[in-house]
Order: structure tokens, then sequence, then C-alpha cells
């Protein structure tokens, strides 16, 4: 999906263009070895990543009562980051079964933003597992400001990236 900078998003979900599916691993960099790293990305662009049959929308039936991490980034880190991110989604590095929905990567202005998307917000300990597998595919640094945003609390506020809890 991709928007100019300063303009508006009539509807979200129309104005992201389906890249393609993929079924297995091969299928997977059969796709992800054709598509513009995001460093080639113009800014205010987003990547979905999402499970069959999910719609990277917090509406989805899927998404309703779940959330996401959050991890900013300066840039010229987006590239390494969401290869290793979408590397451990697709290879079930996680291991909270189909907890995850899907991966976000947001290219802005001044920072990048990765998000993990989860079906179950109210579930603080695989929660806090996600977290910390997420910490650990990415080799964050342990000083890492990590935030969580429920989909209803983002519903209410409109927002993806405001007003989130924020993890130290």
């Amino acid at each position: 999906m991709h928007r100019a900078p300063g303009s508006k998003i009539l509807s979200y979900e129309s104005s992201m263009k389906k890249i393609a599916t993929f079924g297995s691993v091969e299928d997977f960099w059969a796709v992800y070895s054709h598509l513009r790293r995001p460093h080639e990305l113009p800014h205010v662009s987003d990547y979905h990543l999402f499970k069959q049959g999910v719609r990277p929308v917090w509406e989805d039936a899927t998404n309703i009562n779940g959330g996401k991490w959050i991890v900013r980034l300066k840039k010229g880190l987006a590239s390494r980051y969401w290869e290793n991110l979408v590397m451990a989604v697709v290879g079930d590095q996680f291991e909270v079964g189909s907890e995850i929905c899907g991966v976000v990567l947001s290219i802005r202005g001044a920072e990048d933003i990765l998000s993990i998307w989860n079906r179950s917000a109210n579930e603080g300990r695989i929660n806090l597992k996600i977290r910390d597998t997420l910490k650990r595919v990415l080799n964050l640094p342990a000083d890492t400001i990590m935030e969580y945003k429920t989909h209803n609390d983002a519903l209410k506020d409109n927002s993806s990236f405001r007003n989130t809890d924020v993890f130290r």
C-alpha cells in the first residue's frame, strides 16, 4: 500500500494492492526475491504479510480481539529487520500456534515501524512470549522500547501508533 505524504486514504482496505499468495517456504522465496526492499520504498508505504483468510484490518474477525507489538526503527534498518521478521513468521519461530495473524512494515518519513499482529490481546503469557521472540529473532538491543496496542483501542482513537502501551 502506498499513499502520497500528507494525503488521506478514504478506504483503507480498498487502497491495498494484493501482490501474491504462497503456500510453502519455496513459494514465499519466489515472491520475496522479486519484491522491492524496504529501503527502496517511497515514504508512506506499507507491506502487509498476513495469513490466508485474515484481512489486515483491525475489524477482521480474527484481529478484532487482538493487538500488535510495535517496534520503531531508525531509518536505514528496516530492510534487515523486515527480512528477519518475515522469515521468523514464515518459519513459525514464534511457536504460539495460530496466535500470529500477520506482520506489517510501515515506511514513514522520520522512522520505519514494524508490527506483529496477534489474535488475543488479553493472553498475557502469550503476548510476552511474542514480545520476547520478536526481540530474539530481530536481535534487538536489551534497552529497545517495545509498544503494544489493542485493535479495540486503535478503533477508539482511529490510530495505529498513538496512545500505545510502552514496555522498556
